[in-house]
């Protein structure tokens, strides 16, 4: 009898989309890529497919194939605005700010756009240090609709041009109102509590900081699980890894090739890395990558989830072969260069990036060449500016909703770095922020000396570097201006709300020598 014969399944374009927008939810950008690949075939006039392919290949750092299937979606898409805002928008999401301003600009020049093209346009001036055009940009918004989103950037900017009394009375008379979602709500409190704070009224910038708290609590609770685990990841990222491990690894240097100049700038958020960051990148022999996600999503969630499932982490690093190893090292350095935009070459990479934290074995296992900068601030100094910052929400930053909260993650983060550095002796070098903000040339001198650099006089010049670029740090405005002093023992301020959290940053304080 004949063998039947079963035709192929033809695949389902719902599931392939779901299953793609799965894998890029789990930043599996290779997964994703492929499967709206497929997707694309079945349809080729699906225009939120060809965004995502966009979204796709701009986290992977290739923007020249996100720039192609975005106007792909652009030409194909019946409201041509509104792909533009999309593409400008995912841009944005995966901080290529150069290429978001030109979707966003094309999507400006049409009469049917939305006000929300000129607030993110106006958003991205603010970090260009143009906040006059910024404004010019948020009043254009604001005639086409009275969009709420608009007002805390409107403020902001006026706050950048010195006009913080008109940005107050702007808040002041939006938060009178009802209606506003609440992370609008939230943003409008944060930047009336950072005016209330720069004119010394400390109480009611903590009541306004507070009131964006209680705002943004609510749809923040999902995340605290995910906090919690995170928080696990990095209390249990040395476990089993010895100085004898360690050494062992660094042994290992003659076996990757070529060798790779890099260095790791790492601490607590808040700790003055940012600061740091911009003065060693106005060096000529240096480039510094600014908290980018690709250690995470290039080496080592593929490592983790190929090598790392079920056992000690130890185990799964010593199981590297040295040309696995140099695959990834070259994935890496290759990946920088498509995000910064040009060849490393001879040039010293920094990766700036304080979230690494429980990646770093890995990091050191890959590169057992490179150096560590570590940036240590008053304790105190940096939960409070943990606490006031606004930052967008995620399990991490979800921690600095609450000061116990926020006390509590300073506690886990530093108590990693507290068990790490003893085991790189020689491999890495403690930056303080109050000597950094008071002695910029000795300790700059000391930094290039740590990496191996010659000195050179641009780095005190590092304010007007910033000028020039596009920094993506929440402090980008602070480190385009020349060096100040007065956050050095600002949490003097705000004593009678840290008290009940001294304690535990006590050990802390005494350790790194903040008694």
């Amino acid at each position: 009898m004949d063998t039947p014969v079963h035709p192929l399944p033809v695949e389902s374009l719902p599931q392939l989309i779901h299953d793609a927008m799965a894998a890029e939810q789990q930043r599996d950008f290779d997964r994703s890529i492929e499967l709206f690949e497929r997707a694309h075939q079945l349809d080729k006039t699906n225009v939120d497919v060809l965004l995502h392919l966009g979204l796709g290949h701009g986290w992977r750092c290739d923007y020249p194939a996100a720039d192609c299937y975005f106007e792909k979606a652009v030409h194909t898409a019946v409201n041509t605005s509104w792909a533009l805002l999309q593409a400008g928008w995912g841009c944005v999401i995966f901080e290529n700010f150069e290429m978001a301003d030109r979707f966003l600009r094309r999507a400006a020049t049409r009469g049917d756009c939305s006000p929300e093209v000129f607030v993110h346009l106006a958003e991205i001036c603010e970090r260009r240090h143009r906040p006059e055009e910024g404004l010019d940009l948020i009043e254009t918004a604001l005639k086409k609709s009275p969009w709420p989103r608009a007002i805390p950037v409107q403020a902001r900017l006026l706050r950048h041009r010195g006009k913080a009394d008109e940005a107050e009375t702007i808040l002041r008379s939006f938060l009178r109102g009802s209606g506003y979602d609440p992370w609008v709500g939230a943003q409008a409190w944060y930047e009336l509590g950072a005016i209330l704070d720069r004119k010394g009224d400390y109480e009611a910038a903590m009541n306004a900081i507070l009131q964006a708290k209680s705002l943004l609590l609510p749809a923040a609770k999902p995340l605290f699980p995910l906090l919690r685990q995170a928080q696990a990841q990095i209390q249990g990222s040395l476990t089993g890894i010895s100085a004898e491990d360690i050494w062992r690894w660094l042994g290992d240097s003659d076996k990757l090739q070529p060798a790779r100049r890099l260095a790791l700038l790492g601490g607590h958020p808040r700790s003055g890395t940012t600061l740091l960051e911009q003065v060693l990148d106005a060096h000529p022999a240096i480039s510094t990558a600014e908290e980018t996600t690709i250690f995470e999503d290039e080496i080592c969630w593929p490592f983790l989830k190929k090598h790392g499932q079920g056992i000690p982490l130890i185990t799964a690093l010593d199981s590297l072969a040295p040309d696995a190893i140099n695959q990834m090292r070259e994935r890496f350095f290759r990946c920088n260069e498509l995000f910064l935009g040009r060849s490393l070459q001879d040039r010293l990479l920094i990766e700036k990036n304080p979230a690494l934290n429980a990646m770093l074995p890995v990091m050191l296992r890959i590169f057992p060449e490179i150096r560590f900068l570590f940036t240590l601030r008053d304790p105190r100094d940096v939960c409070l500016s943990c606490f006031m910052q606004p930052l967008s929400m995620n399990p991490i930053s979800s921690s600095f909703l609450t000061l116990e909260g926020t006390v509590g993650q300073y506690a886990t983060v530093m108590g990693f770095w507290r068990s790490f550095l003893p085991l790189i002796p020689d491999s890495h070098l403690v930056v303080r922020y109050e000597d950094l903000v008071t002695d910029l040339e000795t300790v700059s001198r000391r930094v290039l000396q740590f990496l191996g650099l010659e000195w050179d006089a641009e780095v005190l010049r590092f304010a007007e570097h910033a000028q020039k670029k596009l920094v993506r740090s929440p402090s980008f405005a602070e480190v385009a201006k020349p060096l100040f002093q007065s956050a050095v023992g600002r949490w003097r301020n705000y004593e009678k709300y840290l008290a009940p959290h001294l304690e535990k940053l006590a050990p802390f304080a005494k350790t790194f020598g903040y008694e």
